[in-house]
């Protein structure tokens, strides 16, 4: 299985109908903290987006409402893990991809036979606060050694201008968040990852 090389991840459906446009064909929308029927809604409006510009829709987390809504993947952390179906989750058709950030989580999310593994961070990143230090590239070599066939996801203080590295040391997609949220101009910023990611 061929997956876009560059995976953007949003908040919210607004950078969808932002950005989508201009040609995001593998994207995730990591919701946080918000009442179910929000979720929901933008997941659904989320859906219909990514239908709409025949791209990939990744929904972090809810799998009960991605199993509903009729999504094709669904995004699992280590800790919701521990809370999820995942033969329910297979049983729907649902692809699955983990974070992973260490050897036994690697070893437990291969045990899952999941459609691609992210090891970060990779770079230190301002998304979220982790008890893990960077990995580095040598790390997504090693991993990518290991995973064989299944695409392996960089992510974790990716930027345009790391992105060929990571590529290089053995990454299928590098996931990028704040390098486009945060910039100046987000537009601009998702054309330069295409570009690099072609």
């Amino acid at each position: 299985m061929s997956l876009p090389a560059f995976y953007p991840i949003f908040d919210n459906t607004e950078w969808l109908r932002r950005l989508l446009p201009l040609g995001i064909k593998l994207v995730q929308l990591r919701i946080k903290d918000k009442p179910m029927d929000v979720v929901r809604a933008e997941l659904a409006e989320g859906k219909a987006l990514c239908d709409a510009h025949g791209a990939i829709l990744v929904v972090n987390d809810y799998w009960e409402l991605a199993i509903e809504l009729g999504c094709d993947w669904v995004h699992l952390g280590q800790e919701d893990l521990d809370e999820a179906d995942v033969e329910a989750i297979k049983a729907a058709g649902l692809k699955l991809g983990v974070s992973t950030h260490d050897g036994p989580e690697l070893q437990r999310a291969l045990a899952l036979k999941p459609d691609y593994v992210a090891l970060g961070p990779v770079y230190p990143t301002i998304l979220k606060k982790m008890k893990w230090k960077q990995q580095g590239l040598e790390k997504v070599t090693e991993w990518k050694a290991i995973v064989g066939d299944v695409p392996l996801v960089a992510i974790g203080g990716m930027s345009v201008e790391r992105a060929a590295g990571a590529y290089e040391a053995g990454a299928d997609i590098v996931s990028a968040v704040t390098d486009i949220t945060l910039n100046d101009d987000p537009e601009a910023r998702v054309r330069a990852w295409l570009e690099a990611s072609a």
